[in-house]
């Protein structure tokens, strides 16, 4: 998810240098309902320690209302068709 932020993020800059400002919330669709929550909570568990800078660093992007986080159904995931070897 922190690499997609990061891609969106660099996206919503190009699109303001070249003269098209989004003000709307970006949204990030993720098929993994246990990330989404853990990113949305702002309280560390045992088994979040290896990943606190990037839960941070979105949380931090959800509270600033740069990002949203949405649910999409594995079977309804476009992206897997590029990523996933088939």
């Amino acid at each position: 998810m922190v690499k997609g932020v990061c891609e969106l993020l660099w996206l919503k800059r190009l699109m303001g240098a070249l003269g098209f400002p989004t003000q709307d919330t970006i949204k990030l669709y993720c098929d993994n309902q246990s990330a989404i929550k853990i990113a949305e909570n702002s309280v560390q568990y045992d088994r979040t320690k290896h990943i606190e800078i990037d839960r941070n660093f979105i949380y931090e992007k959800l509270e600033e209302k740069i990002i949203e986080v949405l649910y999409v159904k594995t079977t309804e995931q476009l992206a897997d068709v590029l990523t996933k070897a088939v």
